[in-house]
């Protein structure tokens, strides 16, 4: 990587500059960002996922951009016109914006009034005018009247539509427009087709403006998916006439010689270039610039979310009960074993139409009792209060604890291929309770298989980049899978394909070296996965769990590399390995810098002694039960004032979505969040997290309800 993109990174991020040449270096090795993060502290200087997931994101930005410095290049060489400064400056160009605004002029172009005034030969005298030297520009104009040009208004014309297009070129009057249109409003109006229930949601924004540089992400997305919907237009309050005589003042020499009718024509050219040329160009630029930054941030709420959503606690290795509510339909019940597999399905009608609740009832009685169930997992879809109330009714035994699960993404489970794989035989409807039964269990697990922007976490997800989008969350889903671990002899192949350095087609192959030989016993055995190397098991061996196997490490965080200093560190407190895993007590009598050599630093070490007082230990917590209040059931039950317990459902830049147990989600502004006012909903609140709240408004009329967090 270049000196200049390795120095612009640091900076960004804060860094050193060796830490970033390390990590780059590291990706060039095949490292991927979990391994980096966990197992080469010393080579990085400790820096977390975040800040390795960025040095790489940036390192693919570059390369990149050195394939388009290349194609430039090559485009300005074969007009003939790059020369060595030229090529310096693109050469040393970090900023993608910059490097266009130096390809500007040179780039293909259609045909525009410029070219035209250039193949009439009056490029001359815009020169002349431009670089004032010329006095008379009529008089001047004069001598290029001829077959090409009719009259002297025509060459002055024409030379004008030069000197408006170099203008727009020009990379300096380009960056001064930019910084003057970063301190005006975005202002927005209603169109004539914005009639009708599709319009109305953007109704705020029918007759608005909010200042550039401080409008809230959700506002900028709703307002640039109103304009594509053709709701709104959008323009930037800027003044021509403050602008153009900026330029004026600013790029052009006439003010040192003074010449009026000079000046007159150049005042000429630069108000057509603004209005014709720059103006449209630089609003696209600020609307881009806006927008890149309206997505970064909900981009990282979407990926708090995510991870806030896959970490969610899990219930364990329960033998469960999982309902897919319904009315008409009738309930879907299917009961799994401990690993998720399943047992048995049926459906229930205790609702109205059919109203079968005694026979209900029974089957649900029957079901617990044969499989043994421990844990019954209800969707929180269409009929889930209905059912939860029924399910009170059965008498289950002691112990048998019932919750409710987000069905979000579901229906797309059940339908997609991975559903169709593991349950060829069964129809959408059993797919989708199993899936509500093994969110319950390990919704990591579970989760993994589901596109996230099903889950219903996003904000304006459709709109923001989607390339960054699902840089993000594959980065997400590969942090918290890898932060976890993963059981290998468990494991769904969907599952492992997101271990570090494993990938779909290894999954597979791992999953099938397990059905033909067996349980894996040691992490070794791995290599005899086929196709899995030597790179590919140092890369994927320290997130993966084997239970039970003769070596303790091998069911925990510690890297195989790193096996021979456990040893150590047992043979110096003259203790087997064994006796060590898992010793609180003995871990904390080991002198970590005894131990660290020119491969593993003080940090590993650390790292080493922290995960042998618990190996293997799930980051996660423990799943809680949850109980609506018994008596709301609808948005009419709630009155101004009511305390209530509640779910936070998806968390937003404005605020927080919380189901209260009625149909709709009430919303938690940001500002009744905080003591003083706004708060950052993501700091205060986490996604399923119980709360409190405190109705203070409820409009029948449109559904919404607004809600108090409670301290």
């Amino acid at each position: 990587m270049k000196e200049i993109y390795v120095k612009y990174i640091a900076e960004r991020l804060e860094v050193k500059e060796w830490q970033v040449e390390n990590c780059v270096g590291l990706f060039e090795e095949g490292a991927t960002i979990p391994f980096i993060s966990r197992y080469r502290k010393e080579r990085t200087g400790g820096l977390d996922e975040v800040a390795v997931a960025e040095i790489r994101h940036w390192n693919d930005v570059f390369a990149e951009m050195e394939k388009r410095k290349a194609t430039i290049l090559e485009t300005i060489e074969q007009a003939g016109a790059l020369t060595d400064e030229l090529r310096n400056k693109i050469e040393n160009c970090v900023e993608s914006r910059e490097l266009e605004d130096l390809y500007l002029p040179y780039k293909p172009k259609r045909r525009t009034r410029a070219t035209m005034a250039k193949e009439a030969g009056l490029e001359p005298l815009a020169d002349k005018m431009f670089d004032v030297n010329v006095a008379d520009p009529i008089k001047e104009a004069a001598k290029y009247v001829g077959d090409k040009v009719e009259s002297v208004e025509a060459a002055l014309a024409g030379a004008r539509d030069i000197i408006a297009e170099r203008l727009s070129e020009t990379p300096s009057v380009r960056e001064t427009l930019r910084q003057i249109f970063r301190t005006r409003r975005i202002v927005t109006k209603a169109t004539k087709k914005a009639t009708g229930p599709e319009a109305m949601k953007y109704q705020a924004y029918f007759d608005y403006s909010e200042s550039v540089e401080r409008i809230a992400p959700h506002r900028l997305l709703a307002i640039f998916r109103a304009e594509e919907e053709g709701f709104l237009s959008i323009k930037i309050d800027v003044d021509p006439e403050k602008c153009g005589k900026k330029l004026y003042y600013d790029f052009c020499q006439e003010r040192r010689y003074p010449a009026a009718a000079l000046a007159d024509q150049i005042h000429m050219a630069i108000d057509d270039s603004f209005k014709r040329l720059l103006e449209p160009s630089i609003s696209n630029d600020i609307y881009k610039e806006s927008k890149e930054k309206a997505d970064l941030e909900s981009i990282r709420i979407f990926g708090e979310n995510l991870k806030q959503l896959l970490l969610a606690a899990p219930i364990g290795q329960k033998r469960t009960l999982a309902i897919d509510p319904g009315f008409r339909t009738g309930c879907k019940v299917v009961c799994l074993d401990e690993q998720g597999n399943l047992l048995y399905n049926e459906a229930i009608f205790p609702h109205p139409p059919a109203n079968e609740k005694v026979k209900a009832i029974q089957s649900v009685s029957a079901m617990v009792q044969k499989y043994g169930i421990e844990v019954i997992a209800i969707g929180n879809g269409t009929a889930s209060r209905e059912t939860e109330e029924f399910i009170k009714r059965v008498p289950l035994p002691q112990g048998v604890r019932v919750f409710t699960v987000s069905e979000d993404g579901a229906s797309i489970y059940s339908a997609s291929e991975v559903a169709r794989a593991e349950f060829p035989d069964y129809d959408v409807t059993v797919r989708g309770a199993v899936s509500i039964g093994r969110r319950l269990m390990d919704p990591l697990a579970e989760l993994v298989k589901i596109d996230p922007k099903s889950l219903g976490v996003g904000q304006y997800q459709h709109d923001v980049d989607q390339a960054l989008l699902k840089e993000k969350l594959d980065n997400t889903v590969e942090s918290c899978v890898n932060s976890v671990g993963v059981n290998v002899n468990t494991a769904s192949s969907y599952l492992l394909s997101y271990v570090s350095g494993i990938g779909p087609a290894l999954a597979e192959n791992i999953v099938q070296h397990r059905a033909e030989n067996g349980a894996y016993k040691s992490r070794k055995d791995l290599l005899k996965v086929k196709r899995l190397g030597d790179k590919a098991f140092e890369q994927c061996a320290g997130f993966l769990r084997i239970h039970g196997a003769a070596n303790p490490l091998d069911n925990s965080a510690v890297h195989p590399e790193a096996y021979h200093i456990v040893d150590a560190m047992a043979r110096d407190l003259g203790v087997s390995t064994k006796e060590l895993v898992g010793n609180a007590e003995l871990c904390s009598k080991i002198k970590a810098d005894k131990y660290v050599d020119n491969q593993f630093g003080l940090p590993t070490i650390n790292d080493i002694i922290n995960e042998l007082r618990k190996p293997g230990l799930d980051p996660r917590e423990s799943a809680q039960e949850f109980e609506f209040c018994h008596d709301i059931h609808t948005i009419e039950d709630l009155k101004s004032g009511m305390e209530l317990p509640g779910i936070v459902t998806n968390i937003t830049a404005f605020g927080a979505f919380v189901d209260v147990g009625i149909k709709q989600n009430g919303l938690i502004h940001a500002s009744q969040m905080g003591v003083k006012g706004m708060a950052d909903p993501s700091k205060v609140l986490k996604l399923h997290q119980q709360v409190k709240v405190t109705v203070i408004s409820v409009d029948l009329e449109r559904g919404r309800v607004g809600l108090r967090l409670m301290k």
